[in-house]
């Protein structure tokens, strides 16, 4: 009884003296909040979403922007779309963050994949982000004193097909048993793949990214099918930028070929990290 009165006198005072306490213990999140003036793309992006919307009657459920920062938290650390749905209801800082409170609706996973997809099909995902990076450079929170490159397994339901049907979207065709109903192909996923490490099998996709060093923000990703081997990618995250600043990745990265690549770009030396940067 007593653990049940402390959890119904819980109220917006509580939540306001521990977002204070994640202040004095120093948020990232907030130090970007107050650094970064996120109206700047609120006119990209209304812009772009104005072609998908003209027309809808109905007032958009959720802003832009935030949907804009939800993407964000999902590149800083590395999460899927439901594991950001209940990181963002979970924590706090997350929130803050997107100027949320425990009262308001948060988006779940389906419509962060979907602002997504929309964000890519418009061509607006690297303009954003590219945006995103110029003010993080003007913050000083990107020094390019080093970047780190990794790859992490972004997994995602399997598919219950036939042995047919696999075989058709392993050789990039669309099985006719998904045209034939809408509803069933709505549910499949034809890009995501098998793949196996350390004996252990994994299907979906493959987030590579390059981290600045010092301050471990993503500062340019790729994503591929599971397949997709860690080193195949390491040119397109690397360019002129990088040249003079040390080089950190894991084994995957050590072959004469990646070796080539990375004298190239005029990188320094080469440094071996076993976990992946939002993890040190």
């Amino acid at each position: 009884m007593k653990a049940f009165k402390r959890y119904r006198d819980y109220g917006f005072f509580d939540q306001d003296i521990r977002l204070t306490k994640l202040s004095k213990l120093g948020d990232p999140l907030e130090k970007l909040n107050q650094g970064i003036d996120f109206e700047l793309f609120r006119n990209i992006l209304e812009s772009g979403f104005e072609k998908v919307t003209k027309g809808k009657g109905g007032r958009r459920p959720f802003d832009y922007v935030m949907m804009f920062k939800i993407l964000i938290l999902q590149r800083y650390y590395n999460l899927s779309d439901d594991q950001i749905e209940y990181q963002i209801n979970d924590r706090m800082s997350f929130m803050r963050f997107l100027n949320l409170t425990i009262a308001d609706d948060i988006p779940d996973s389906k419509t962060v994949w979907n602002f997504r997809e929309q964000m890519v099909n418009l061509e607006l995902i690297d303009v954003v982000f590219n945006l995103f990076l110029k003010e993080l450079e003007q913050l000083g929170l990107v020094v390019n004193e080093g970047k780190i490159i990794d790859a992490s397994f972004i997994e995602v339901p399997k598919q219950r097909n036939s042995r047919e049907e696999n075989n058709q979207i392993k050789n990039g065709e669309t099985p006719k048993s998904f045209d034939e109903n809408l509803n069933k192909k709505e549910q499949k996923d034809l890009d995501a793949r098998w793949t196996k490490k350390n004996n252990v099998s994994y299907y979906g996709y493959k987030n590579h990214v390059k981290v600045d060093a010092k301050s471990k923000l993503i500062v340019k990703h790729e994503v591929t099918d599971a397949s997709v081997h860690d080193s195949q990618i390491l040119e397109n995250l690397l360019d002129e930028k990088d040249s003079d600043e040390d080089f950190y990745g894991d084994s995957a990265y050590r072959g004469q070929k990646q070796q080539a690549i990375i004298s190239k770009k005029e990188m320094i030396g080469y440094s071996g990290v076993s976990c992946p940067p939002w993890e040190h």
